[in-house]
């Protein structure tokens, strides 16, 4: 559906002690696990030792790969990648990872994040000379580390760590090394996993669970991870500047309900805000439908503390992919039909609550109204287990600028009459914190409160996301 915020990517990476004739498929269904965090390109990188392999193309992980493709992929070390784009354009030379060659060898880098001062690091790395290829922020990163690499990548990390700013779960690799750093704040998540005697690291648990490998534990704020031949070393300096501040968003709709983040399990926590839903918005209703697939664990939360039945109303074509053509306006409420359609006999006569994870722009919610009103629902209350988007993310999510998201431009009672809802009620920030069963100062909830834990540009500047 069009009225969601886009997360930026996924990131995985393997390291063996020895040669793995499987390593790319190992990493191929990794994505396939995060395939959720990016659907526009994916890419594998693996290495032997001596120079760095590569295939990445636009499309989905299972259109990229085949496998004539994964038996090329075999190596010792390898990362993979899949993206959605948030500042730069969705072409094929903005897909990760991204491989460079330099006067140690190769590196490879896969990221997912958004770094603030990217654009001044640029400009410094061209006036002394470097010539971009991309205009993703990995490349930045890579330049970094290469201009500071004279054979120690540990302090050619450092030195990078210390010179950006922003959001970054970030896998790299050498010829020799695969290296995980999470950005000071926290902001994007990262896990550290071991297969077999093999290290894994991926956005989420989630990808773990699909190799049969084990979670060991998160990548904390501010952490670099080194494993080579010596096994894992762990870096954590300047220990005061790091604190958490983990986006908030993974648990509203990023990332999948099977995963765990910082502690805290996605399911549970979508469950619980559902049920503090009910709480703070109750209403009559003869039935509690959800929004698949990411409104449905809230709204059986809602039913369950509501005592309100859960039913299935509305169905979910699944074989509507992201290269569905997109509907004008005039067809909208077609494209909406075909991706998501109403159980007339489920509905009918029926005083629902519709529980839904976000409004964001305010485009679809009155289509989906509209099309449970047309299949003969009496009422519709719309419930929603976050509170309303009413600023921009800087961090790796694509909300781009205040006009549109409706949260900032309409009050609650304005955006109800805008969806054509009997009634609609908002989770409170609170109610959100409380239901992931961490502090509110583990979070960023810039998105909703206009707080971030870095410093952004504010009214008269110009940003790297209002580009799109």
């Amino acid at each position: 559906m069009s009225d969601k915020l886009k997360e930026a990517c996924g990131v995985f990476g393997v390291y063996n002690s020895e040669e793995d004739s499987s390593i790319g498929r190992t990493i191929f269904y990794g994505l396939y696990a995060l395939q959720h965090r990016g659907q526009e390109s994916a890419g594998i990188a693996v290495t032997s030792g001596e120079g760095i392999n590569y295939h990445k193309e636009m499309g989905l992980v299972s259109e990229v790969f085949n496998d004539e493709i994964l038996d090329r992929l075999t190596g010792r070390i390898g990362i993979g990648h899949v993206r959605y784009s948030t500042t730069e354009a969705n072409t094929l030379i903005n897909a990760q990872p991204l491989v460079v060659r330099y006067k140690q060898g190769f590196l490879a880098v896969a990221h997912n994040g958004n770094l603030v001062n990217a654009s001044e690091i640029r400009s410094e790395l061209e006036e002394s000379g470097a010539v971009f290829q991309t205009e993703i922020d990995s490349e930045v990163m890579a330049f970094l580390i290469a201009k500071e690499h004279s054979g120690d990548i540990e302090k050619a990390v450092e030195i990078c760590m210390e010179k950006i700013k922003g959001s970054y779960a970030l896998v790299m690799m050498t010829e020799d090394a695969l290296i995980g750093m999470r950005d000071p704040q926290g902001i994007r998540p990262l896990c550290l996993g071991k297969q077999n005697g093999s290290y894994i690291l991926a956005s989420e648990s989630c990808a773990l669970d699909t190799i049969d490998a084990e979670f060991i534990r998160d990548i904390e704020p501010g952490e670099i991870v080194i494993i080579n031949k010596d096994g894992l070393k762990s870096i954590k300096k300047n220990r005061n500047n790091c604190r958490s501040s983990l986006c908030i968003f993974e648990f509203v709709y990023f990332a999948r309900p099977d995963s765990t983040i910082d502690g805290s399990n996605v399911h549970m926590a979508r469950w619980e805000a559902g049920r503090l839903l009910a709480k703070e918005h109750s209403v009559e209703a003869d039935m509690v439908i959800g929004v698949p697939d990411s409104g449905t664990v809230s709204a059986m939360g809602y039913a369950e503390a509501s005592g309100i039945p859960f039913g299935i109303g509305l169905i979910k074509n699944r074989y509507v992919g992201r290269t569905f053509i997109k509907a004008n306006q005039s067809s909208r409420a077609i494209g909406v039909k075909i991706k998501l359609n109403a159980v007339k006999e489920v509905v009918q006569g029926k005083r629902l609550i519709m529980v839904d994870d976000s409004i964001v722009r305010g485009t679809t919610s009155g289509l989906i109204v509209n099309v449970l009103r047309e299949a003969g629902a009496k009422e519709i209350h719309v419930r929603v287990s976050s509170p309303p988007v009413m600023h921009s993310c800087y961090f790796g999510i694509d909300t781009s600028t205040r006009k549109e998201l409706i949260g900032a431009q309409r009050k609650i009672e304005e955006i109800r009459q805008h969806i054509g809802a009997e009634s609609l009620g908002y989770l409170s920030l609170d109610g959100l914190i409380k239901a992931t069963g961490l502090s509110r100062e583990r979070f960023c909830s810039g998105c909703f409160s206009g707080t971030y834990p870095l410093a952004v540009p504010r009214e008269g500047k110009r940003y790297v996301f209002e580009k799109r």
